[in-house]
């Protein structure tokens, strides 16, 4: 009788559950991981569960392993943490990470595991390709030291990349967000806050994160000239109006879409992929990444919280699912 797992499923624009399928015995070239944590990318999976994924993107928004199709009915998802439980002795026991749909157990092939470095506490792993979209985004920029740099939306995204420039040697950092309780985490993790309405139009680069067109429509307003806004946000679906006949031309203002399916132009002749996981990995290293996975959720509560997100974005940062005890967090 062959195993069976639990994977999430989005069945319909109302609707999510838990639903079992059955686990292959073996698979050549494989490894069997069991769950031990699964991040929830709020802003992006809230989109697929609400079916907005636009049909000339469906190719493209694919993961590996998805199930299903878009819009509906589909298993979707992409940062899983686990061990290794089953597969070439070399890595039975180990930790990996890897794109793959919130589900309890998986075989995958060994080229699409990411192996956790020594030491590297597998929650905090959970965190890897959004660490990646963050580090792609200030390569999108390139900041230089010493500059002004405003930060529009701390959900996940933002906040991450928020901890990549505030390091930065002379750097003036300001985050923009209108979410009070995000606010006020932002606060408490040392970021400094402003209000949008006492901004100045100085800023030499800005981050959008906020997936709206006043979000960007604001890194815009107060870019000083020559400033670049570094869009790091999907919209589905959604149409994006922008105020472009003010001080846009004149100031030469550039927008710079971001994105982490590839390497920027200037970085392809010395980065491979496999470098920039290797800097991820290096950037993870730092405790101070536990501060932005703010809620951690039993795997069996996935459904319920689809639910709620269909209403609304929470109000924290990384929500992880956790996988029975969770070993290793």
């Amino acid at each position: 009788m062959a195993r069976l797992t639990r994977a999430l499923w989005h069945t319909s624009e109302e609707q999510s559950v838990l639903l079992e399928e059955p686990l292959p015995a073996f698979q050549e070239g494989c490894c069997l991981v069991q769950t031990a944590w699964s991040l929830l990318s709020c802003g992006t999976e809230r989109l697929v569960a609400l079916g907005r994924v636009p049909p000339e993107l469906q190719e493209r928004m694919r993961v590996p392993y998805m199930g299903g199709a878009f819009p509906f009915p589909v298993k979707y998802g992409y940062s899983l943490v686990g061990r290794v439980v089953a597969g070439p002795r070399p890595w039975r026991g180990r930790w990996v990470q890897a794109m793959h749909p919130h589900q309890e157990a998986a075989w995958m092939r060994i080229e699409d595991l990411n192996p956790l470095p020594e030491g590297m506490p597998p929650r905090r792993a959970a965190l890897f390709p959004n660490v990646e979209t963050a580090l792609t985004a200030l390569w999108d920029a390139p900041l230089k030291i010493g500059e002004r740099v405003l930060v529009v939306g701390f959900g996940l995204v933002g906040s991450l990349v928020a901890r990549l420039v505030q390091p930065l040697p002379g750097v003036e950092l300001v985050v923009v967000e209108k979410q009070a309780q995000r606010a006020a985490l932002a606060t408490q993790m040392g970021f400094c806050v402003q209000d949008a309405a006492q901004l100045p139009a100085a800023f030499d680069c800005a981050f959008h994160c906020s997936a709206s067109a006043a979000g960007l429509q604001l890194c815009l307003d107060h870019l000083g000239p020559e400033g670049t806004a570094v869009d790091l946000s999907w919209y589905g679906t959604r149409s994006v109006p922008l105020k472009l006949g003010g001080r846009f031309h004149p100031n030469r203002l550039t927008v710079k879409s971001s994105q982490v399916s590839s390497l920027p132009p200037a970085m392809r002749p010395r980065w491979s992929h496999q470098r920039r996981r290797e800097a991820v990995w290096r950037l993870l290293n730092d405790p101070l990444f536990d501060q932005h996975l703010t809620h951690t959720l039993p795997f069996e509560s996935a459904p319920a919280f689809f639910q709620s997100l269909r209403k609304g974005v929470p109000p924290g940062l990384g929500y992880v699912l956790q996988y029975g005890g969770g070993e290793g967090g």
